[in-house]
């Protein structure tokens, strides 16, 4: 699975952004996907992330009722939806798809396979 995503940019502390991930193959259906972040100097962290059923969904406790994922598989894309922005909410976000199909929802890195290029988020105050 090749992954783009998008949306990211400059937005004002309380606003609202949505990213989007676009899936390249023909079993993007079967994998979870998630979000990171890596802000400067800091570790990649886990966002949010949704199962390949739909049914699941797993939130950082820090971004939880802010921030919502979704997907939609006719369109082979991941969304988040971010809300309520706050500055320490600016990184640049990465999406990913699990290792391995038909798995349970992770927020464990290590679970996840294929990585898209990173879009920047910056939240000013």
């Amino acid at each position: 699975v090749q992954l783009q995503a998008s949306g990211g940019g400059l937005v004002q502390a309380g606003g609202s952004l949505r990213l989007s991930c676009a899936a390249s193959g023909p079993t993007f259906s079967s994998y979870t996907m998630g979000w990171f972040r890596q802000a400067p100097g800091k570790e990649r962290d886990f966002v949010a992330a949704i199962s390949w059923s739909y049914i699941t969904t797993l939130y950082a406790d820090n971004v939880r009722g802010r921030f919502t994922i979704s997907r939609d598989n006719g369109k082979n894309t991941v969304y988040l939806q971010m809300t309520s922005l706050k500055p320490e909410d600016t990184a640049v976000y990465y999406c990913a798809a699990g290792r391995f199909p038909r798995v349970g929802v992770t927020r464990d890195v290590r679970d996840f396979g294929s990585w898209g290029q990173g879009t920047l988020v910056t939240v000013s105050s």
